[in-house]
């Protein structure tokens, strides 16, 4: 709700939390409206009350609604992971953005693969009819005493993050 809508006679959600009588010029009615009770309350929680209106002093009044917006959602993430909150959300993301792209490799790589290859296979070189995607490899590859005739197929994502160095020692993504 922007700060020239009217609101209701209620007041708003962080007056109610904060036990205290909302006035005509109360800071945080334009933005944290009586129905949202749950948004103020995780805002105080994180930010505290004087905090946040610190905060939305020293911000352009065209862009508190966004900062409010921002102050909600890190709040909302820091009591889901007090470690970590959004850093750990976007160290998350940047991972499966990684895992992706290296899908994205090997499916150009196996296209690449189909497309160089020849439509009809007129020798007998067993390197011919290999193919990357099957599991059943010719028995020229194949050492049975070692691997028992199985192989890893190309569909499992073999990627570790620990080759990056993004990982510690207990396997978390903390950083990007």
């Amino acid at each position: 709700m922007k700060s020239n809508e009217p609101r209701s006679s209620s007041s708003c959600a962080a007056c109610k939390f904060l036990k205290r009588r909302c006035t005509p010029n109360c800071q945080f009615a334009p933005y944290f409206r009586s129905d949202e009770p749950k948004k103020f309350a995780n805002v105080h929680k994180v930010f505290g009350a004087s905090n946040v209106i610190k905060i939305l002093n020293e911000v352009p009044e065209d862009q508190r609604e966004d900062t409010v917006n921002s102050l909600v959602y890190e709040a909302e993430v820091r009591l889901r992971d007090p470690v970590y909150g959004c850093i750990g959300a976007i160290a998350s993301l940047q991972r499966k953005m990684v895992e992706l792209q290296q899908d994205l490799m090997v499916t150009r790589a196996h296209l690449a693969y189909y497309e160089a290859k020849p439509s009809s296979t007129a020798s007998n070189c067993p390197l011919l009819d290999y193919d990357p995607l099957s599991v059943n490899m010719p028995s020229v590859f194949v050492d049975t005493s070692v691997s028992g005739g199985y192989l890893d197929s190309f569909s499992q994502n073999s990627f570790a993050m620990d080759q990056s160095g993004s990982t510690n020692e207990f396997g978390q993504f903390p950083f990007p």
